[in-house]
């Protein structure tokens, strides 16, 4: 990524990692537009940030995808970054027998069909750009699942799956593919995640990301990420399993 000439579009830009990201790409001068469900807060933002655009988006809106891309790309026809962050997570209790249909599609809805159907969206247009980047935001949990998260941790899996594969299909192309992997962030993505103190600092997570999207990287794994993404290649899987898990 060049930022300071990039012209970023961020799903989920409104809050957490994406808002954090949005900033600080358009405070090193990249055009960004932050796009997501809530027209009050994506205005909040931009208010905060001037210069900076927005898109109402719902990614669990198949219908909304192409026509809301397609405008984006008609307002900024440079646009040649898309940062697919969009995503909910939620906990779910199986043991009792007790499963929630609505919370599993709409999870699988946002965190997976999203970025696939944004990425059909705006990959015609990111090819005919010289260079472009199209990002996924996976997890440290698609390495190493959550149990109280199971389908969150299966969507990041699929991303994780999904990202490779795209990657290979567009080699060659002037579309480069990069998979973003956060640790836990404190954010609200999930109730307590702002105040755990295992949570990585969302500026320490933002600039550490950032510098590794400058340097070019495939897959951004900041320090943090890493004893859930190096699991299985340091053959202690089950172990670290254990631990995020509470096993004994």
């Amino acid at each position: 990524m060049n930022t300071a000439h990039d012209t970023v579009l961020i799903t989920g830009g409104g809050t957490g990692i994406g808002r954090a990201m949005a900033e600080a790409l358009h405070t090193r001068g990249a055009k960004v537009i932050i796009a997501g469900r809530r027209a009050e807060v994506l205005a909040e933002v931009c208010a905060a940030n001037p210069g900076m655009a927005h898109a109402v988006l719902d990614v669990a809106d198949p219908a909304s995808i192409p026509a809301v891309v397609a405008q984006v790309i008609a307002d900024h026809p440079a646009l040649n970054v898309v940062i697919s962050n969009a995503g909910i997570m939620k906990a779910e209790n199986l043991s009792a027998g007790a499963f929630d249909a609505a919370l599993v599609d709409e999870t699988v809805a946002i965190n997976l069909l999203g970025t696939i159907r944004v990425a059909a969206a705006v990959l015609p247009h990111l090819l005919q750009q010289p260079a472009a980047t199209f990002v996924t935001v996976s997890s440290g949990l698609a390495f190493v699942p959550l149990a109280a998260t199971p389908t969150y941790s299966a969507t990041k899996a699929a991303i994780h799956s999904w990202t490779q594969a795209l990657r290979t299909q567009l080699s060659g192309t002037s579309v480069k593919v990069v998979e973003w992997a956060p640790p836990a962030v404190a954010t609200d993505l999930m109730p307590g995640h702002a105040e755990n103190p295992n949570s990585m600092p969302l500026a320490d997570f933002t600039a550490e990301s950032l510098s590794l999207f400058e340097a070019g990287h495939d897959t951004v794994l900041v320090e943090r990420v890493k004893f859930l993404s190096g699991a299985e290649a340091r053959g202690d899987y089950a172990t670290v399993y254990g631990m995020l898990n509470g096993a004994h």
